[in-house]
């Protein structure tokens, strides 16, 4: 299918009819990161996966700005018309997956269009600047030790950032020994796509395009859309106390913990992972909540329930 002159590449899985889920993936991947969750998900839902521009089948805008977060949100949107042009869908994203899809449900792009969003390793960019501003207005020791531990875990926002660094590093090597780090740190098997390279080299152009979004107020992007938070408690790349706050964005919050790393937490217990989307989804769709995601729910005004991980 095409968006706004992009060729994105579309699978479906499952029975059709019923609530579509639509599941973004994450930089410097392509849509088969999914492959697991969406597997299990399918038993009971229409399941919806897709390439995102500059990655896998879809097209390689060489323009930095083509990969702006309202280029992404447009393209989100086609894949929502086309696949469900009748009812709202409920998004699911990972890594960039993630922080597109908050950049849609607080953007007017995608309006009616998203009944439920579950977050997983990605935060909005504009929520994630001012978590830093705050914590560097109140420099207490708590805050202070939490930002160091989010900065050391960013430093691939300048590898992504400055035009050239990424694109040299992943063709002297990088391509090669991501896996292999990804093994070693994570524990799991990771098989690079065929164009991984290509992946990675257009893919980074997001960290570019949508850097300025970091300087503006998180409170302009709030969503009425129930959003729920899956945090990795072993990310390497984003700190799971960036999402005890963010109810204060939108007035239902459910956020969960999982014991895995960044990619872990959609390929090590993809099984969890889909039950914790299902939960979610078929509550939204109207079944009572479950205890375990009642549970998980934080309460409106962005303090913590007991027992929630802070």
């Amino acid at each position: 299918m095409r968006s706004d002159g992009a060729r994105l590449a579309v699978r479906e899985y499952g029975p059709a009819g019923g609530p579509v889920l639509v599941l973004v993936h994450g930089y410097p991947d392509e849509q088969s990161v999914w492959e697991p969750v969406a597997g299990i998900l399918a038993a009971r839902f229409r399941v919806v996966t897709y390439d995102v521009r500059g990655a896998g089948g879809s097209s390689r805008p060489r323009r930095t700005w083509a990969y702006r977060m309202e280029h992404l949100a447009g393209d989100l949107r086609a894949v929502i018309d086309a696949v469900s042009p009748d009812r709202p869908v409920h998004l699911v994203g990972h890594d960039w997956g993630s922080v597109q899809g908050w950049g849609a449900v607080t953007g007017d792009r995608v309006d009616g269009r998203v009944a439920s969003f579950t977050s997983i390793s990605g935060p909005c960019v504009e929520h994630f600047g001012q978590w830093v501003r705050d914590r560097l207005r109140r420099p207490t020791p708590r805050n202070l030790a939490r930002l160091g531990g989010q900065f050391a875990r960013s430093w691939y926002l300048a590898f992504g950032a400055i035009p050239g660094v990424a694109n040299v590093a992943w063709r002297l090597g990088g391509a090669r020994l991501f896996p292999i780090v990804v093994e070693r740190t994570e524990g799991f098997e990771r098989t690079p796509a065929p164009t991984f390279l290509k992946d990675a080299v257009h893919g980074v152009k997001l960290y570019r395009a949508n850097a300025l979004r970091f300087l503006r107020p998180g409170y302009l992007c709030r969503t009425d859309v129930p959003v729920q938070v899956i945090a990795p408690t072993r990310d390497a790349f984003v700190s799971p106390h960036q999402s005890l706050d963010l109810a204060r964005y939108t007035d239902r919050l459910w956020r969960r913990e999982i014991a895995a790393g960044h990619w872990g937490a959609v390929r090590r217990d993809p099984a969890a992972v889909a039950g914790w989307i299902a939960e979610l989804v078929e509550h939204v769709e109207g079944a009572p909540e479950p205890p375990a995601l009642r549970a998980a729910r934080l309460p409106a005004a962005g303090g913590v329930l007991e027992g929630s991980g802070a």
